[in-house]
């Protein structure tokens, strides 16, 4: 079984085109979609529900190619947090491990990052097969370890970009399957409001937090809430005097008040 690891934030059709061609070309019997429930590396302000990311991923595999053969799976939902690869691997090592095999598909920018995982020399041991993302070279030291699949389709897209269509409500036909797009409608992930919701919970329990700060005016930006926008982005300034982005916005949101409100009976 080869595991393919993301927040799948949400599942899109770069990723199902990528399981399906591991699939295809007979690297593994099945692929399961290991849906994590905090990357560290990602951003937990955008980070949907697992539930709701696991609900999509299920979507997408049963619409796939493959659907008896790429599956979502729970596993790191289940297990104790934070959650690690690793540790995650011995979990399946030693529950199924005298039934199946195991594999890992990964990208060549987590490649990059694996010296810092948790014990990242344990994670060696199991074959890995890693899809290439600008060009990417496997270190000399690693390629009897690690396959480097050249063919693999590299759709050129990215969760941060569905999320950024989304939020703007653009068109993501062309990122995703369309049972997946009719989900985050229904349940309203990542449109600007729900989103806003959610960092301002983040905000209540860190409220000095530049980033959420930074997000947390965005969203009202967005939204055309001139005056909490401007709230967030003059705090940031007050924590960090020299911060080049909400100085941008608090600008720009002046400049859209002074035009909008010329008049000294509206102000």
């Amino acid at each position: 079984m080869m595991l393919y690891f993301g927040s799948f934030n949400p599942v899109h059709k770069g990723h199902i085109a990528l399981a399906e061609w591991v699939v295809k070309h007979d690297l593994c019997d099945e692929v399961a979609l290991i849906v994590s429930p905090q990357n560290p590396h990602k951003d937990a302000a955008t980070l949907a529900p697992e539930l709701e990311r696991f609900e999509m991923a299920e979507i997408a595999c049963k619409a796939s190619a493959h659907p008896d053969r790429i599956r979502p799976s729970v596993i790191e939902i289940l297990l104790p947090k934070p959650s690690y690869t690793i540790d995650t691997l011995r979990h399946l090592t030693e529950n199924y491990g005298n039934d199946m095999e195991f594999s890992i598909l990964m990208g060549s920018d987590q490649l990059e990052r694996l010296g810092g995982w948790k014990e990242s020399d344990k994670i060696l041991e199991y074959p890995i097969y890693v899809y290439p993302r600008g060009g990417a070279v496997i270190p000399a030291e690693l390629t009897d370890r690690i396959t480097l699949l050249k063919d693999a389709p590299l759709l050129d897209i990215s969760a941060t970009e569905v999320r950024r269509r989304i939020e703007s409500g653009e068109d993501t036909a062309d990122l995703l399957h369309p049972d997946v797009a009719t989900h985050i409608r229904q349940k309203d992930l990542w449109s600007p409001a729900s989103h806003l919701a959610v960092v301002t919970a983040q905000l209540a329990e860190r409220p000095d937090d530049i980033g959420l700060l930074l997000e947390h005016g965005k969203l009202h930006y967005r939204l055309n809430e001139w005056g909490a926008a401007l709230n967030d982005f003059n705090r940031i300034l007050q924590i960090a005097a020299d911060h080049v982005e909400a100085r941008q916005f608090v600008d720009m949101i002046q400049e859209i008040l002074a035009f909008r409100y010329k008049d000294i009976y509206n102000p």
